[in-house]
């Protein structure tokens, strides 16, 4: 099953005491600072959980899978997310 927002909502409601709406906009201003820092270009290190890195990818070649046919693809911008130690050593069962 997925975390939804409404999940984290949630739970910042249980967790805190915060009124539902009050746990919405947390979560909002959060999210949106995030995604401006993105837009950016900047990483968001997050200590003991991970780090988005924003990556320009280059202009490549490809191949549609349907039909086969060869494609360039144009460069654009990706987010990408490598956990912290820290998180890494909880999921595998080391701390």
């Amino acid at each position: 099953m997925a975390l939804t927002k409404d999940h984290i909502m949630n739970s910042i409601h249980h967790s805190l005491g915060f009124s539902k709406i009050k746990s919405a906009k947390v979560l909002e201003s959060l999210l949106e600072t995030i995604k401006r820092r993105l837009e950016n270009g900047e990483d968001v290190l997050i200590s003991g959980f991970g780090k988005f890195c924003v990556r320009d990818k280059r202009e490549r070649r490809g191949r549609n899978p349907a039909t086969g046919e060869d494609l360039m693809l144009s460069s654009r911008r990706v987010v990408t997310f490598k956990c912290s130690q820290v998180l890494r050593n909880k999921l595998n069962g080391r701390i």
